[in-house]
């Protein structure tokens, strides 16, 4: 079973999916953030302290399936920030990313999920996915911030067509859409 949990920001779409698990002892937990600055550190030490002790944590946006292994519930958060990542290590401080690197970044976002997703599968494994809503804001003012927003738009409609639940997560009330 693949579910995708969607959200803004603070909308309770973590604690949600977490929660799928609460009874599970058997989790893992793939954490794709990377500290890039002090309160980056504080939020990822907050989130490691939250999470039940007897969760096994992989951390890393590459090479995601190294995260499997016997347990049989995981659980990836969130797809944004390893989007975002991925994009700034295949940009590399570029100022304007053109269409044709677009698509690079979209397609390695995309097949480090598929793959996941493939091996969950084929496993017979549960996987849930946390991501942002990230077209419900303001237009971004910047280059970057509408090409990352473009792609996320559509790594999510890719994710979700995947996937076989998706949750929308308002005001930290899930409402199942697919």
């Amino acid at each position: 079973m693949v579910i995708l949990v969607t959200g803004g920001a603070r909308s309770g779409k973590s604690s949600f999916a977490e929660n799928l698990y609460r009874d599970k002892k058997d989790v893992v937990y793939i954490a794709t953030s990377k500290i890039w600055d002090k309160e980056m550190e504080e939020r990822i030490k907050l989130h490691r302290e939250s999470r039940p002790f007897h969760w096994r944590t992989y951390e890393g946006y590459y090479s995601l399936t190294d995260a499997l292994g016997e347990e049989k519930n995981y659980l990836l958060d969130c797809i944004t920030l390893l989007s975002s990542n991925i994009m700034f290590d295949v940009t590399d401080g570029k100022d304007y990313i053109d269409y044709n690197l677009q698509k690079e970044v979209e397609n390695r976002i995309f097949d480090e999920l598929y793959s996941l997703i493939q091996a969950i599968e084929e496993r017979r494994y549960n996987l849930v996915l946390v991501t942002n809503e990230v077209g419900y804001s303001l237009v971004p003012d910047n280059h970057i911030g509408r090409v990352f927003r473009d792609i996320q738009g559509r790594i999510n409609q890719r994710i979700a067509a995947l996937s076989h639940e998706v949750y929308l997560v308002c005001c930290g009330i899930p409402v199942k859409i697919k």
